[in-house]
């Protein structure tokens, strides 16, 4: 961190800041990742299909209002199949996705210590973490 030198002592304040991760494309993470794409993608079919069981189930059940079920189910069926259709579109772009690229897979966060005379860009300034195959190979 970027200090003055002729700052007076003061006080240290920490701050949280929130500090992506990167990931490198690698032919075994876009593996990886199509994997678990699948994988969600099956997960969101199945709970269509049991939602749209449930629902039935429901419907056959006397003193309950039919359309108000099928909209409160319906609802939860869009849900997931909006899910879908973005992990589809997540597929597509991984597979035009070149090995080397660089994508943002989440954040931490991280503590900074503050103090007065401290040069606030360069705490502020793009810092992240890359990984390579499940293995930190930057922070920068």
């Amino acid at each position: 961190m970027a200090k003055f030198s002729n700052r007076k002592a003061g006080t240290i304040v920490k701050i949280i800041r929130k500090i992506p991760v990167k990931q490198v494309i690698t032919e075994k993470s876009k593996q990886e990742l199509s994997e678990q794409f699948n994988h969600n993608r099956q997960q969101l079919e199945q709970e269509c299909q049991q939602l749209q069981f449930e629902q039935r189930k429901l419907q056959n059940k006397k003193g309950v209002s039919r359309q108000e079920v099928a909209n409160r189910f319906q609802k939860e069926i869009t849900k997931r199949r909006d899910k879908i259709k973005w992990i589809e579109f997540q597929v597509e772009q991984l597979s035009i996705l070149p090995v080397g690229s660089e994508i943002t897979e989440g954040e931490v966060e991280s503590l900074v210590e503050v103090e007065e005379g401290y040069n606030w860009d360069s705490l502020v300034d793009d810092k992240a973490i890359i990984v390579k195959d499940g293995t930190v190979i930057q922070i920068k």
